[in-house]
């Protein structure tokens, strides 16, 4: 029998890692999405069967379809699953989303809406405060995810959660990718081959690292500030200032070679 081969417009990747609480709350977000032609692929940092059931029930209860990329816990290598799920995504573009972020429900509308295949999109995030995000967890449901919450329970960023569908939009800002929120045409992370896994603690190897290569190669950068909104649950760091820098002093090594596409990414060289 021949196997239907599954087209959708956009592979979303959410890398995931032992929260199940804020898991019940992304998936309540995507189920909510008003552009459905997705397919969702987990990727997830650990391999627990806990994960493996969570998703066979959802499976049945949502109308896109689902992919689960796992790997055993050594560590942080969040970079290796991200690979991981970028070689099996079905779709010509893919947006991420981090697996502590809520969509809005026009969050993958308008990267629907803006995909150019020359240019990576990204979006910004509203920081949700302690106690509504406790709030949200207890109550498993997104009700009381709104402006006025979000105000008196002294959430920050509040500004970058206004939904403004008409607002014009431009390229190149100042501060450009945030790997919670953006999105590319899967052959330009090809062409890089992929997030670079030297980097070993959280952050810079998905957003600054994957940026710069992205461009040397000829991609540009625009912004869904106001669009693509997504709303980020709170939780205590998981990096620390020494991580980072370890992490930035890399960075800057690889930017004086200025050689865009890394030997330890989806392809080990």
């Amino acid at each position: 029998m021949q196997i239907k081969q599954i087209i959708v417009k956009i592979s979303l990747i959410i890398p995931y890692y032992k929260r199940p609480d804020f898991l019940k709350l992304v998936f309540l977000g995507l189920k909510n999405q008003s552009f459905q032609d997705f397919e969702l692929i987990l990727a997830e940092d650990d391999n627990d069967p806990a994960t493996q059931e969570f998703l066979r029930l959802k499976s049945s209860d949502v109308d896109f379809p689902i992919q689960h990329i796992s790997q055993i816990d050594n560590g942080f290598r969040k970079v290796a699953a991200l690979n991981k799920a970028v070689k099996v995504a079905k779709a010509e573009f893919i947006v991420f989303l981090d697996g502590d972020c809520i969509p809005h429900k026009h969050f993958l509308a308008q990267y629907a809406k803006n995909i150019d295949k020359k240019t990576a999109l990204y979006g910004r995030r509203v920081m949700v405060s302690k106690s509504l995000t406790s709030t949200l967890i207890q109550n498993n449901s997104l009700s009381n995810l709104n402006l006025v919450n979000l105000v008196i329970t002294g959430s920050s960023r509040i500004e970058d959660g206004i939904y403004l569908p008409n607002k014009s939009i431009s390229k190149n800002k100042k501060r450009g990718i945030w790997g919670c929120n953006w999105g590319v045409a899967k052959k330009h992370l090809l062409t890089v081959n992929g997030f670079d896994e030297d980097y070993k603690y959280a952050g810079i190897a998905e957003d600054d690292d994957i940026e710069w290569r992205l461009r040397e190669t000829g991609v540009k950068l625009k912004h869904l500030k106001n669009k693509a909104i997504i709303f980020h649950l709170y939780h205590d760091a998981n990096y620390t200032p020494e991580e980072v820098l370890v992490n930035r002093n890399l960075l800057a090594k690889k930017q004086e070679v200025s050689e865009f596409y890394c030997q330890n990414g989806i392809i080990k060289n």
